[in-house]
């Protein structure tokens, strides 16, 4: 099928930097961080905002946190898991009653999760998991995004196969391992496929820019590049476009509307897998007020992926920044 849907201790200098970028929505916390009377408050600490994904992540987040009548107290870590850190132990000194946590390092963010835990406070994490930890997660099949792409990645290139360049994300995260391990599972069949290898580009696009004009100067026979997000194959779509390599074949994940509309005009953009940020953030501030109220929760919800082709990109075009879960 084309589509599944369903689916610390820290010094008191650190402390204070860390409780200046918390940011509040409207109508939950005074300036002194206490709860207002009857206000259930959601403490969310992001890995970043330097990627369109996790921009939109937060709207997400804020938006049904707001329409569900509770406090969403933010903290963006900046990529950085000690400042991640103490933005966790921010958000339970000021007394959130459940932490959303989307971790820079799975497993470095282990001394938040304890000083969670040490509090009474329950945790879920989003988009990226961890070992253990947390009460729920809250995702999507990564493995299966990467595997749908390879899977139209492979039909384009054919019998013949050729070089695949494939830029990587985040060192050691397991969003970039099972983009992956989808992908090269998809392409295995054909052994005239052969991947190469990029660098971790952080999903971020200048990255991606940088990286792919050294990767196709070393690999002028490139035949399809593979991102692990669209931001960053965007980003070698215009390297490969200052080049005038039209014939290079692009894919990546997540939806980026940008991507979409690139698909829908026939251009080398293949193909993208389904990741709409704004509804994985409501499933993930839903999934944290069950887990506070007590209510049985799964220990992993799959928020659900599918594919965006040439045969079905023009009915995902839009105006959102990403492509809308649920549209056929």
């Amino acid at each position: 099928m084309k589509r599944i849907f369903g689916i610390f201790v820290a010094t008191s200098t650190l402390a204070s930097l860390a409780a200046c970028s918390v940011s509040t929505t409207p109508g939950g916390s005074d300036s002194g961080g206490k709860k207002s009377s009857g206000t259930l408050s959601i403490g969310f600490s992001q890995a970043t905002q330097q990627s369109p994904f996790y921009v939109q992540l937060r709207t997400g987040a804020e938006q049904a946190a707001k329409k569900a009548g509770a406090k969403l107290n933010f903290a963006d870590a900046g990529d950085d898991v000690t400042k991640q850190n103490n933005d966790i132990q921010d958000l339970i000194t000021r007394g959130v009653d459940v932490l959303l946590i989307n971790p820079v390092d799975p497993k470095g963010v282990k001394a938040g999760l304890a000083a969670a835990k040490a509090a009474g406070i329950p945790v879920v994490t989003v988009d990226r998991p961890v070992p253990s930890g947390a009460a729920s997660h809250v995702g999507r099949d990564n493995k299966e995004m990467g595997r749908l792409v390879g899977a139209e990645v492979a039909k384009a290139l054919g019998a013949s196969g050729g070089k695949v360049i494939e830029i990587k994300g985040d060192a050691g995260g397991a969003v970039a391992r099972d983009r992956s391990a989808g992908f090269h599972e998809a392409v295995a069949a054909n052994k005239k496929i052969k991947i190469v290898a990029g660098p971790y580009c952080d999903y971020i696009r200048s990255k991606a820019v940088t990286a792919m004009q050294d990767l196709l100067q070393t690999n002028p026979d490139v035949k399809a590049v593979y991102a692990h997000n669209d931001d960053m194959a965007l980003g070698a779509l215009q390297v490969l476009k200052e080049n005038n390599r039209t014939d290079v074949k692009v894919a990546g994940v997540d939806g980026l509307m940008e991507a979409v509309k690139s698909i829908a005009a026939d251009g080398p953009y293949l193909a993208t897998a389904l990741n709409d940020p704004i509804s994985l953030g409501a499933t993930a501030v839903s999934t944290a007020l069950d887990v506070q109220a007590g209510k049985k929760v799964a220990a992993s919800v799959d928020a659900g992926t599918g594919l965006i082709d040439r045969a079905d990109a023009d009915t995902y075009t839009g105006s959102t920044t990403f492509a809308l879960a649920g549209k056929e």
